[in-house]
């Protein structure tokens, strides 16, 4: 190591007493965290790219420093679908200095792994005070019957009012309206249950029967419109 003219000169004081960092809460332990070894949890991050065209909600389940489980959730963008399949690939096996440094080929899906490290680094993971953490595959348990992402999309204009297109329930198959043509309910398909009951043998109609329920007011309905052709 080098050191300037000034600085090697210096008469040399000792340093006193040596403390350590700040422990963290990680899986139901406080922890001085020292090295990437150090860093327990299961938590999540989300990001966005440039241009706020799409977003990426990131889950890491992370043992000893490395990450054992990963969930890429993305919405807004096509091309970042596909982003979010190599970054699973990508990220099991690293550690979270590695997974900080590595292009993850998205905008977004990077800034998510960002947000992400900060939590983690600071103590603030979902598994915080949670004895021993949760095993790997925890992270499937934030996604919907079926394994499909929980998502809502709603459109609406001032001339024509608001459509429901994907509810937490599933697909809005129908809006149901009353008298005075406002929204009261509405019909939904889950998906990713009729897709296993197809999947399983059943027959695609008797599926989607299966798989179809409602909300609200639906059966009080004066009229009911598909909000993605009416």
């Amino acid at each position: 190591m080098e050191f300037s003219p000034e600085v090697e000169g210096m008469y040399c004081i000792k340093k006193g007493p040596n403390n350590g960092p700040a422990p963290i809460p990680q899986e139901g332990k406080w922890v001085q965290a020292k090295e990437v070894k150090d860093i327990f949890g299961l938590t999540h991050g989300v990001g966005w790219c440039a241009p706020h065209q799409g977003a990426c909600k990131l889950t890491l389940n992370i043992k000893a420093g490395i990450i054992e489980e990963a969930l890429v959730e993305t919405i807004g963008c096509t091309g970042m679908t596909h982003s979010a399949a190599m970054a699973s690939e990508i990220l099991p096996g690293k550690t979270i200095l590695e997974a900080l440094n590595t292009d993850l080929v998205c905008d977004a899906i990077n800034v998510a792994m960002r947000e992400l490290f900060k939590q983690i680094v600071y103590g603030r993971s979902q598994t915080a005070f949670s004895e021993g953490g949760l095993p790997i595959g925890a992270g499937l348990e934030d996604l919907g019957k079926g394994l499909r992402s929980v998502s809502g999309t709603m459109y609406g204009t001032r001339a024509k009012g608001a459509r429901y297109m994907e509810m937490a329930e599933g697909y809005v198959s129908k809006i149901a309206l009353d008298e005075d043509d406002e929204i009261i309910g509405y019909s939904f398909v889950q998906l990713g249950i009729m897709m296993e009951h197809i999947a399983k043998g059943m027959d695609a109609n008797e599926a989607l029967k299966k798989a179809s329920g409602s909300y609200g007011r639906f059966e009080d309905a004066v009229k009911t419109i598909n909000p993605r052709h009416q």
